[in-house]
């Protein structure tokens, strides 16, 4: 099973944590029926890119709560190694979402996004709707961070119901 576009996305179900509790909490698909998922796949903790991204998603958090995404971050890293990158001295702190472990890589591959070579999982992101449907993907090269402004506005888009033209922003009329 790979996600498509369209389809259910693939279940999963996977400990989580986060910086508060400290303790694993498993997470499934189904937890996130009735909102937006932002799922998001990224290789490593410890790393040097990975970071970024999470700390630039944990600042802007409101604006994904605000139109009512919830955010789910996987890597292949256990969630010792999860709670030792939050908790380190060059770690990354508190977030404001979980992050999951797919030790055994299932979620990894049943999203398609596991990097043989590494065998670790691809920069990957995945919007799924209230209904569990896969709305939108991208995988990009790990090399390069994603944009957060970027996945903002494609959750907009796809909320607005409407066709949105390149470079679509939220406040602008979308095509009838």
């Amino acid at each position: 099973m790979t996600a498509r576009i369209g389809l259910p996305a693939p279940d999963f179900t996977m400990d989580t944590v986060t910086f508060e509790n400290g303790f694993p909490i498993p997470k499934s698909l189904v937890d996130y029926r009735g909102k937006w998922l932002m799922l998001f796949f990224y290789p490593f903790d410890f790393s040097k890119v990975c970071p970024t991204e999470l700390l630039s998603l944990n600042r802007r958090i409101k604006e994904f709560s605000d139109l009512n995404v919830e955010v789910l971050g996987i890597s292949g890293d256990s969630i010792h190694t999860h709670k030792a990158w939050m908790r380190s001295g060059d770690g990354i702190g508190p977030l404001s979402f979980p992050l999951a472990s797919d030790y055994s890589k299932e979620a990894t591959m049943n999203y398609g996004v596991l990097d043989e070579a590494t065998k670790a999982p691809l920069r990957a992101t995945f919007i799924i709707d209230p209904e569990g449907i896969v709305q939108y993907s991208v995988i990009s090269n790990s090399k390069v961070g994603r944009s957060v402004d970027e996945t903002l506005r494609v959750i907009s888009a796809l909320q607005s119901g409407g066709l949105c033209p390149m470079d679509w922003n939220p406040g602008q009329k979308t095509i009838s």
